[in-house]
């Protein structure tokens, strides 16, 4: 018989909490407010469709070809434009999504009980992407406004132990759907720099604001201070898999050889496809059909929480854009142990507690407003009331 003998570090990996509730959504009848998927209703399949046949009449060969790790030149020239910061293209790598972006930085700036620095809570997908490396994960305390910058300071650490980075997603953070607010970035930006900490600033959902833009980026700050991880999924469509980091050319290499060595380059037809979408100021025309889709979408949940919820001591937030919002639930009540309740009554989401890197709050739970239907937000919502109720 094979002996398959694991590394420590494998040990260490758990499948995605999120990924498993997904599957029970699959059940016929379920209303999910539960995956962090964009609407499909948002892909631009047309486009999509001419690109393509554009790419394969005009470049098919070198599209179909193995290419350089860095990516596709008009791709990163797009998005170096896209960005409201002076970036040079040369500081701009292609990865095959933003998620791999949080693996290179943690396989290029983590070690063993390495300190790093996550908000409370923070995105599931970065805690895992950061685990193989095996660092020691350390929460900083939050607010509606983000991380509290005196507590920024107290964990930050000193010497051999200071934090190797703070990992932050400022705009509709996923899981709460919270934005930093200026003075909060300023304050914090300031800090860091003060510190020596480098900030890995996260931002799959900037553009995604409903009725005023979120503030300045952190990296807008402090770019030599600073990663910025950026997405086409919620902007495009999340299958292509095509993400991009912004990096300080102080460790741009190492990011880059990281890179060659995971995966030699993101596919280059789907980058290209992108890049010829995005020509002619597709996104300026096409996103603020995504913003008015999730706004409607968010408020038709925002009052359906205010219909279903009243009197049950249930709290959540008003999201200024994004997919999520952050509910909190009674005293002595726990998200985990309600989950199978709500699912009885055809209704999903996903419990908070797996979004802290330690001491999670039981009472939390994260919803999503952006793939079901406003009628199917009302029901849902009705139904994760009564669930509520009878729990009491």
């Amino acid at each position: 018989m094979t002996n398959w003998t694991l590394a420590a570090r494998a040990a260490k990996m758990n499948p995605s909490v999120i990924r498993e509730i997904l599957k029970v959504t699959e059940k016929p009848g379920i209303i999910s407010l539960a995956g962090g998927l964009p609407s499909p209703k948002t892909f631009p399949i047309q486009e999509f469709a001419q690109a393509c046949a554009s790419v394969l009449a005009h470049d098919g060969q070198s599209a179909l070809q193995y290419a350089a790790s860095e990516g596709y030149p008009a791709l990163r020239e797009a998005v170096a434009s896209w960005l409201p910061w002076d970036v040079d293209p040369a500081q701009v790598l292609i990865t095959t999504g933003s998620q791999q972006g949080l693996d290179l930085v943690a396989k290029v700036l983590a070690d063993t009980g390495s300190r790093v620095l996550v908000e409370t809570p923070t995105y599931l997908g970065a805690l895992q992407a950061f685990t193989p490396m095996e660092p020691h994960i350390v929460s900083v305390a939050s607010d509606d406004q983000g991380p509290l910058v005196e507590d920024f300071v107290a964990q930050a650490g000193s010497g051999a132990d200071a934090a190797r980075f703070m990992y932050l997603l400022p705009n509709f953070q996923n899981p709460t759907g919270r934005t930093m607010s200026e003075e909060r970035r300023a304050a914090l930006s300031a800090k860091a720099a003060e510190l020596g900490i480098p900030l890995v600033e996260d931002n799959p959902y900037g553009d995604l604001w409903f009725d005023q833009p979120p503030p300045a980026p952190l990296t807008a700050r402090n770019p030599e201070g600073c990663i910025y991880l950026g997405s086409f999924s919620k902007v495009l469509a999340p299958g292509l898999r095509l993400g991009y980091v912004v990096a300080p050319k102080a460790i741009y290499p190492k990011l880059l050889q990281a890179k060659q060595a995971a995966d030699l380059h993101t596919p280059s037809f789907n980058q290209r496809i992108v890049a010829e979408v995005l020509k002619d100021g597709f996104l300026a025309r096409h996103v603020p059909t995504i913003r008015a889709l999730y706004k409607h979408q968010r408020d038709a949940m925002l009052a359906a929480l205010e219909r279903e919820m009243a009197g049950l001591g249930v709290q959540w937030n008003s999201p200024a854009g994004g997919m999520f919002l952050w509910v909190r639930l009674p005293e002595g009540m726990n998200a985990i142990e309600l989950l199978p309740k709500a699912v009885e009554r055809n209704v999903a989401f996903v419990p908070g507690a797996a979004f802290y890197a330690d001491h999670g709050d039981p009472r939390t739970l994260r919803l999503s407003f952006v793939t079901a239907s406003a009628a199917q937000i009302d029901t849902g919502i009705a139904a994760l009331a009564a669930t509520i109720r009878q729990a009491l």
